[in-house]
């Protein structure tokens, strides 16, 4: 049984990984809640990472008090410093935890979350909190990968062994891998109402964004997080991470490579 004492992020905050963080915007990643962003509106961002898409949110949404939370202060800094250097004023960065919000309830006119469920071991329990600090009449919007439903072209056994192993490791932080396809499900055990459930699709097909996400692969396969769990808890040996790592690199290289990674996505109203 998973339990909140072995929940542990998977990623690790590798130079790698927030590469992967400090990518993600408001059109690749929360494009979906962009009709409902509206000048005066208040919104918490939960796993806010290094703050790209909450310092976006926040000029859209000036001059309404945004806040970005995260578990990690080496992350929260960096986020800092990004809305200082864009010269964004309307947002706050904390460090916080997602099962314990600080604030009251009745807070937020939108609370957003972008693949932070998945690293949860009781990501019912962070909605009944995103639940809490929502006004009433107030927005959840949750996005989530799903790694099983990752395609990608040409196969190689390289590859296949990453699915497997990421698998494994995920899990046994105490996460959930697939979380996309759980979040409907997740939300209505807390009451939300107006359910609306989406998806869309990371596609990484040109030769830079290849470039870009088979180099941060090549990378975290050996040098993240990851990959300490995977050889220290016996779900890979050091030449299989090679071999991993090796697979992204020869995919990124190859022109025919393509990607297809799926998110589930979820608007409700309190």
């Amino acid at each position: 049984m998973t339990t909140r004492s072995n929940e542990r992020y998977t990623h690790g905050h590798h130079a790698s990984v927030l590469k992967s963080h400090s990518w993600r915007t408001i059109e690749n990643s929360a494009e979906y809640l962009r009709p409902f962003l509206a000048s005066g509106l208040s919104l918490l961002d939960i796993g806010c990472g290094p703050g790209t898409i909450t310092v976006e949110f926040a000029d859209a949404l000036a001059p309404a008090e945004v806040i970005g939370l995260d578990a990690a202060a080496e992350v929260i800094e960096k986020a800092t410093s990004h809305a200082t250097e864009q010269g964004t004023e309307n947002v706050t960065f904390v460090v916080g935890d997602a099962y314990a919000l600080p604030y009251d309830d009745e807070s937020f006119d939108i609370v957003h979350s972008h693949q932070t469920l998945q690293h949860l071991a009781d990501p019912v329990a962070a909605l009944r909190e995103m639940h809490r600090v929502l006004k009433p009449g107030g927005l959840l919007a949750v996005r989530d990968a799903d790694y099983a439903g990752t395609i990608t072209y040409p196969e190689s056994d390289g590859l296949t062994l990453w699915q497997d192993v990421y698998q494994q490791v995920h899990r046994s932080n105490g996460g959930e891998p697939n979380a996309g396809r759980h979040l409907k499900a997740w939300v209505n055990q807390v009451g939300f109402s107006e359910v609306e459930a989406v998806a869309s699709i990371w596609c990484f097909a040109n030769d830079t964004d290849r470039e870009w996400w088979g180099s941060m692969w090549e990378a975290r396969a050996l040098q993240s997080a990851f990959a300490g769990d995977a050889v220290g808890r016996g779900f890979a040996t050091e030449e299989q991470l090679h071999t991993i790592s090796k697979a992204w690199r020869a995919w990124a290289d190859d022109a025919d490579g393509w990607m297809s990674m799926p998110h589930g996505e979820i608007l409700a109203r309190k």
